[in-house]
């Protein structure tokens, strides 16, 4: 498993358009065969950030979704990123949580 996540950070007043247009972004994603999860969310705390989540089945699942990465327009509004890509080994479900 592939877990892919960090946070980016945008201008306060633009957060919410930026989100919108990661719309489509997150529909994708969690239509494409190997993903397991894709979150692009407001940060409850900081109003620039924005962070994200990803889990995937396999290396080659991330590999054969990704594309360029973000369109020039959601590129020029991030003032900085930080996202990293990280291998499971082993997981385990949190008793009493739900495992689903």
């Amino acid at each position: 498993m592939v877990i892919v996540a960090g946070h980016i950070t945008v201008a306060p007043q633009q957060r919410e358009s930026y989100l919108a247009g990661c719309v489509s972004v997150v529909e994708q994603a969690r239509s494409a065969a190997g993903c397991l999860d894709f979150a692009i969310t407001a940060d409850l705390v900081d109003p620039g950030r924005i962070d994200v989540f990803e889990r995937w089945e396999s290396h080659a699942a991330v590999d054969t979704f990704r594309g360029s990465g973000p369109s020039d327009e959601q590129g020029a509004e991030m003032l900085s990123a930080s996202v990293a890509e990280y291998d499971v080994a082993d997981v385990r479900p949190l008793s009493g949580g739900d495992t689903a």
